[in-house]
């Protein structure tokens, strides 16, 4: 029986079969270069074009697992599957449209190499996303530290100890689990840094997140996560 992978990575994925091959093969070459132990786990989230079917195709013969979800449940879900069947003991997470460069990994990885930190959180260096995307990040950030009291700085994909990610703790199967993680692991006092990484323009399609309209619905994710924390949840 080989011995458990250091690393985890999970790739999540919804209606990206353009890109999910050529994300691949760049991850791999990556990998095998960088973190040749390392697991991937593949989660397609309900796609409704050959997402999985090409994922598994290009992840053949590979330290490797796909999970498909049935329907589209969101990326807080997906990452929850991903944790699940993760055996790494460390884990990170990137989406599968090729915006984020494997080089980013080592980045993550690198901010932990002392022991000191149990949570990598990055941001993105120069990311052209527009007035309305600044004003959201801005939004959300004040609304973070007005309602949890704590400041976060976490825009991309995060390296965690398996440990601390108990799927069965964190609710939200949205997008609003990247917020609730975070927030969770400062309250507690958790040791984290934080590092900048790059974000580049997609290889194909178009990126299915939404406007301004989120921040009502964070807000009021942010008041439920306060609930659950006054209730011990």
């Amino acid at each position: 029986m080989s011995a458990p992978p250091s690393l985890t990575l999970i790739l999540f994925a919804f209606n990206e079969s353009e890109n999910v091959r050529p994300v691949i093969a760049e991850l791999c070459k990556w990998l095998d270069a960088n973190e040749p132990d390392a697991e991937i786990v593949f989660v397609d989230d309900g796609s409704r074009d050959d997402t999985a079917e090409v994922a598994r195709s290009a992840l053949s013969g590979r330290r490797a697992i796909v999970k498909r979800h049935e329907t589209n449940r969101g990326i807080g879900a997906a990452l929850k599957t991903g944790v699940a069947a993760a055996s790494g003991s460390w884990v990170t997470f990137m989406p599968a449209d090729g915006q984020i460069e494997p080089d980013a990994i080592a980045v993550l990885r690198n901010a932990a190499r002392d022991g000191q930190a149990e949570v990598v959180f990055s941001v993105y260096d120069d990311r052209n996303d527009g007035l309305d995307r600044k004003v959201l990040s801005f939004g959300i950030r004040a609304l973070i530290r007005l309602v949890h009291g704590v400041r976060m700085r976490s825009d991309g994909p995060y390296l965690f100890k398996r440990a601390l990610f108990v799927p069965e703790v964190l609710k939200p199967d949205t997008f609003f689990l990247n917020f609730e993680f975070p927030i969770r692991m400062l309250v507690q006092g958790i040791v984290t840094r934080t590092v900048t990484v790059r974000c580049r323009p997609r290889i194909a399609g178009f990126s299915k997140s939404t406007g301004l309209k989120r921040i009502w619905g964070v807000g009021k994710d942010l008041v439920d996560l306060r609930i659950r924390r006054w209730m011990g949840q």
